[in-house]
């Protein structure tokens, strides 16, 4: 019952860490995709320690309460578009070969682009948004496959760190 008990409360802490985070980056003109990019990563414990099924209810609760609080809109869709990429992550880190992992991240992430962007110029008439000329657009999207890229090494590498250093602290059980 103990080990339960600690399980609910990192949800809850981590969902709230990722909220947290995610409000300060709707304050933080920078921040708008950095705050997306480290909400993901406070609820990577989550993942961790509880399995995938408590991480969809945590990421959940943080995606829907990212929209109620978070006043940026951007940060907040960037997070519900890209917040639960670390529950599929496994998944396409399982495949054998790089080909096909790398095609489904990158699959993944212009989906992602194209759901986010096309609701925030859409259906919220941000159309400041629309401004971007069509190769400003492409080198943006070109970018952001990138920095993705480079989001799923960080998340790789702090799923190692959880498991190896920071665990003890938090479980020293377990």
């Amino acid at each position: 019952m103990k080990e339960e008990s600690r399980k609910i409360a990192l949800c809850g802490v981590s969902c709230a860490l990722a909220v947290t985070i995610l409000l300060l980056g709707g304050i933080l003109p920078l921040a708008t995709f950095c705050g997306p990019m480290l909400a993901m990563a406070a609820l990577l414990p989550v993942r961790q320690e509880c399995g995938t099924r408590m991480a969809s209810a945590a990421y959940g609760a943080a995606a829907i309460l990212a929209l109620l609080l978070v006043a940026d809109r951007e940060t907040a869709l960037i997070f519900v578009f890209f917040g639960w990429y670390p529950l599929i992550q496994p998944k396409i880190l399982a495949m054998r070969s790089w080909p096909p992992r790398l095609t489904a991240k990158l699959l993944f992430c212009n989906l992602a682009i194209a759901l986010a962007y096309g609701i925030l110029l859409f259906l919220f008439r941000l159309g400041d948004l629309a401004g971007e000329t069509s190769l400003m657009t492409a080198l943006l999207v070109v970018l952001g496959n990138v920095v993705f890229l480079l989001l799923d090494r960080l998340l790789v590498r702090l799923a190692v760190l959880w498991q190896r250093k920071l665990r003890r602290r938090f479980f020293p059980h377990g």
